[in-house]
């Protein structure tokens, strides 16, 4: 079994570290928050304070964290990863960052001979729970063949996406068109609330309809369960940023990927960050003046 640092346990670290723990591995971990690392130590694993202390004598480290700062910090840092003595020959960034940071700590780490690998995960809170999460990697072959035995714990599909960078552009898509339409399915169904048709009366035409693929979300989307975060606005939020930031780089315009980044900014500038990402409905509904009935699964018939 391997020696692995776990660096950011936090809403969807923690289980993903648990999980790690659970395969046999020497698990250190570090977190910022107090008291984040205590679940985890009482079930074995050792907390080591600083990235760095995760690191040292490790085969690798894994990172959870909530942006392209975080990540930098913790790799490049004073007490980082980087000043681990000695250094693991591998860093897994399971976060969602930026293509331009992932760049950055790929080239940073190559100069101390460790490879920084990007492999965000897809999937949420519960997937991690029970390791069926899908995990992004970009790597090289020989790279992908060392972690790939590491990440099993944690994703039932661990897709070798193509060479360093591509994890990351791969995560970025997925939530780019995820959030931005599902902005719009919360935009459709206000605008017919407004006009006088309530959600279940435009499910059930747009359901038999030629938007039906558009609207399969829609029961989740619309079924008003705000508190059951398994995706918390905030992060779906810096996720839509992230993508705009990345098309500007590119020098490619995203008009709806923006306008939906301007609409979870406002969401969470309005005071709903910590709730569960298609709490934008609020957002929408407080512009339009409006407020839908919840929309709910249709029942299974036996």
């Amino acid at each position: 079994m391997a020696t692995l640092g776990f660096i950011g346990v936090g809403t969807m670290g923690a289980p993903m570290a648990e999980r790690v723990l659970g395969a046999g591995h020497d698990l250190r971990v570090v977190d910022v928050a107090p008291g984040a690392t205590d679940q985890l130590v009482a079930a074995g694993a050792t907390n080591a304070r600083t990235p760095a202390g995760a690191a040292a004598h490790a085969d690798a480290v894994f990172l959870s964290l909530p942006g392209p700062d975080e990540v930098v910090a913790a790799v490049t840092g004073a007490d980082g990863v980087l000043a681990a003595e000695p250094l693991p020959r591998y860093v897994v960034d399971l976060s969602t960052t930026s293509v331009t940071a992932g760049r950055e700590l790929r080239a940073r780490c190559e100069e101390h001979g460790v490879a920084f690998i990007d492999a965000p995960v897809s999937g949420a809170v519960a997937k991690a729970r029970t390791g069926e999460l899908a995990v992004l990697v970009g790597a090289t072959p020989d790279e992908f063949a060392a972690v790939e035995p590491l990440l099993r714990p944690i994703g039932t599909t661990v897709v070798h996406v193509g060479p360093p960078g591509s994890g990351t552009v791969a995560k970025l898509v997925n939530n780019q068109l995820f959030l931005a339409a599902g902005a719009l399915v919360h935009e459709t169904y206000v605008l017919a609330q407004a006009l006088g048709l309530g959600p279940a009366e435009t499910h059930a035409v747009i359901a038999a309809s030629s938007a039906a693929p558009y609207a399969k979300l829609a029961p989740l989307l619309l079924g008003r369960r705000f508190d059951d975060v398994i995706f918390r606005l905030d992060i779906a939020a810096k996720d839509l940023a992230l993508a705009v930031e990345s098309a500007a780089d590119a020098g490619v315009d995203v008009p709806i990927t923006s306008a939906a980044a301007a609409l979870y900014r406002s969401a969470v500038e309005s005071g709903d960050g910590q709730l569960v990402f298609h709490a934008t409905l609020r957002e929408l509904e407080r512009r339009a003046g409006v407020e839908l009935a919840p929309l709910r699964r249709p029942e299974r018939r036996p």
